[in-house]
């Protein structure tokens, strides 16, 4: 699995779980939609590391709570 696809899954799982949704959250961080748009879709072949602190923050969490979530363990995980 993409480290793209990972967050985009967990970004979603943390989004149903608080009962948010995502225009919710882009408002909240103020992130361009379109933006948000491409993280969620996966059209995107990386994500910069300012997106997901910007999201994290968005979300009330620490980056060790965003990342403490079994999605990001495997040893399969791509980061290209």
């Amino acid at each position: 699995m993409k480290i793209t696809t990972a967050i985009a899954i967990r970004v979603s799982n943390i989004l149903r779980e608080r009962n948010l949704s995502q225009y919710r959250l882009e408002k909240n961080i103020a992130m361009p939609h379109n933006t948000m748009k491409t993280l969620m879709r996966e059209t995107n072949k990386s994500v910069n590391l300012k997106t997901v602190l910007q999201i994290v923050r968005g979300l009330d969490m620490t980056v060790s709570e965003f990342f403490d979530d079994p999605i990001f363990e495997s040893d399969e995980l791509e980061i290209d």
